[in-house]
């Protein structure tokens, strides 16, 4: 966070492409690896796509999607398989440097703000469990979600808790 404390947010623009590929690779294993058209797909169904600065310098992004988009991910499909309507939080990102200084938090609190405007009732996302994820967990209990199930994700190789922050 900058001494004034201003983390700015915004749309993503072409130019972020290679960072936010970069910053997705040195994400991992929290999030999955992506390779420039898997993350060019990615972006092509994303409602939201949102970049966090810290001054110039780029510090965290958010994608989410709505339903109805040809996204592959098992955690996506589940949710459109039980609401009508959401924000799915695929991904989140803070970089190195930026973290533990409220980015993600501003990037919650910002995909919230969308979702209303928009008139979306929840944003969704996924946490695991197996690998145990417990920083995670708490983070998101934090910013209002709350879990609705406990599902295998990955062919059996995790266990995610599928969450969901009302909207409203």
């Amino acid at each position: 966070m900058t001494e004034d404390g201003a983390i700015d947010i915004a749309d993503a623009v072409e130019a972020d492409r290679d960072w936010l590929l970069a910053l997705n690779q040195a994400c991992l294993p929290a999030v999955s690896s992506l390779d420039r058209p898997a993350l060019d797909a990615l972006l092509a169904d994303a409602a939201v796509a949102r970049v966090a600065r810290i001054g110039a310098a780029p510090a965290g992004a958010l994608i989410a999607l709505r339903p109805g988009t040809s996204y592959g991910s098992d955690n996506y499909r589940w949710f459109c398989d039980r609401f009508d309507d959401f924000l799915y939080v695929d991904r989140v990102m803070v970089s190195e440097t930026a973290r533990g200084g409220g980015v993600g938090a501003a990037l919650y609190d910002d995909i919230a703000g969308i979702a209303a405007r928009l008139g979306v009732p929840r944003v969704t996302c996924e946490v695991n469990e197996e690998p145990p994820n417990p920083g995670s967990m708490r983070f998101h209990e934090r910013h209002g979600f709350g879990k609705i199930e406990s599902r295998a994700s990955a062919g059996g190789s995790k266990r995610v808790a599928m969450l969901e922050r009302p909207v409203g």
